[in-house]
């Protein structure tokens, strides 16, 4: 009997060992479900990050499914107080330029316009304008005057009658 009762100690320690090493081992957390990533966007995007990180496991990974099904219902039902938020922002915004837009277009209107009656007169013929002008070699004739010779000019384009 003394050799039976070293080797049932010794099955005794064995069991002992492989129950603190159970133990001691760590327990595996279960995936987390659609609802749960709903309420924490935090913990959503970080599954996401780790799927995009491994996607070669992620297509079997209980929880990136669950987190894209998450996304895929976030899009669908957006959240009321985001989409009140945003509504908000965004009209905000829009008088902000609607503000601006109406201080610019005061603005431009208050400057000095441009009276049309007030400019000065510019001679319709050129020659005109050098002779009043005093240029030097400008001949005081108009350049529509027929030639001194009294002979008439063709229209352009036709050829000259003799």
């Amino acid at each position: 009997m003394r050799d039976s009762r070293p080797s049932v100690l010794a099955h005794f320690a064995l069991a002992a060992a492989l129950v603190a090493l159970c133990a001691c081992s760590p327990k595996r957390i279960p995936p987390m479900t659609v609802s749960e990533l709903l309420e924490d966007r935090v913990m959503l995007d970080g599954v996401l990050m780790k799927c995009d990180a491994r996607p070669a496991q992620a297509r079997d990974d209980q929880e990136c499914q669950n987190a894209h099904e998450a996304i895929a219902r976030l899009v669908k039902d957006p959240d009321p107080d985001v989409v009140a938020r945003r509504t908000a922002a965004f009209e905000r915004a829009r008088e902000q330029r609607r503000q601006a837009l109406d201080k610019m277009r005061a603005q431009q209107e208050s400057q000095a316009k441009v009276d049309a009656y007030s400019l000065p007169v510019l001679p319709v013929n050129p020659a005109e304008a050098a002779s009043a002008a005093g240029a030097p070699g400008a001949s005081a004739a108009p350049t529509d005057a027929p030639p001194a010779d009294g002979a008439t000019q063709p229209p352009a384009g036709e050829p000259a009658k003799p």
